[in-house]
């Protein structure tokens, strides 16, 4: 955990990033979203939903979360938006609770959110992007900001679904 926090103190310093109190790191092996401060103490935990897809994001539309270092890009007021599930279910309302947390990762489109079916909270449901409860996404907007860091990390089935070994054919 040490190396952790001296990779995140080192991108902070490097991009210049001074104004920031905290950060946040989600994991896909405990489908936890966790705020930290700088010295490391645990500020706030959520139970989360991530990609139905084990593995990291490779391309739009592969249902995976992606892994790395990224930043908040945008806090957008999400509460008219709707989303078609491709159910058969139609639009849904509410789809993504009252915030959209855009996050920079490459990807168009992946950010944290709230949820219009809190029954999926711990499990792999998404389309990519971190789901919370709706009241966990309320008390998170009120200590997030943009260009806050954001760490998202691997499960050991998202490793395994990465890992491609080389065939040698003779």
């Amino acid at each position: 955990m040490k190396k952790i926090f001296v990779l995140i103190l080192t991108i902070i310093i490097a991009g210049n990033v001074f104004a920031q109190d905290s950060f946040i790191i989600i994991s896909k092996q405990d489908m936890k979203l966790r705020r930290y401060d700088f010295k490391g103490n645990l500020l706030e935990e959520y139970p989360v939903a991530c990609g139905r897809n084990y593995g990291n994001k490779k391309r739009r539309g592969d249902n995976k979360t992606p892994e790395g270092i990224f930043t908040v890009q945008q806090i957008q007021n999400a509460s008219a938006w709707t989303h078609d599930f491709g159910d058969g279910k139609g639009q849904i309302q509410n789809a993504y609770g009252q915030y959209f947390i855009r996050l920079k990762t490459g990807f168009q489109g992946i950010g944290i959110h709230g949820t219009h079916a809190p029954e999926s909270i711990g499990t792999r449901a998404t389309e990519g992007c971190i789901r919370l409860k709706n009241e966990d996404l309320l008390q998170l907007v009120k200590n997030i900001k943009v260009s806050m860091v954001v760490i998202i990390t691997a499960s050991a089935e998202d490793t395994f679904a990465d890992y491609k070994p080389k065939v040698n054919n003779p």
